[in-house]
């Protein structure tokens, strides 16, 4: 009985794990990167040229420096640089 136990909890750890891969695969495929909108510190990782990761951010609307957004939101999320974009533009000077 106890290796029963053993094994019927090892499968549903296993399912959970399954379905938890597939609704974060499921966000991830409703997200877009989008530059140009982060405010400063506040970018995803892989900002560009002179950043190393997520919060890495030297300044607000950094064009080279991204945030996860809705997937077709990106290029009317309006900032006073313009609107966002889906590629990354040049590093601040």
């Amino acid at each position: 009985m106890i290796r029963t136990s053993a094994l019927l909890a090892a499968s549903l750890s296993a399912a959970l794990a399954a379905g938890a891969a597939t609704t974060a695969q499921a966000a991830d495929q409703a997200m877009e990167k989008c530059y140009g909108v982060a405010l400063k510190g506040q970018n995803d990782c892989a900002a560009g040229p002179g950043t190393t990761c997520a919060g890495t951010s030297k300044i607000d609307y950094q064009q080279n420096a991204w945030k996860l957004v809705p997937k077709g939101s990106c290029e009317s999320i309006k900032t006073p640089n313009g609107h966002g974009t889906l590629t990354q533009g040049s590093a601040p000077a």
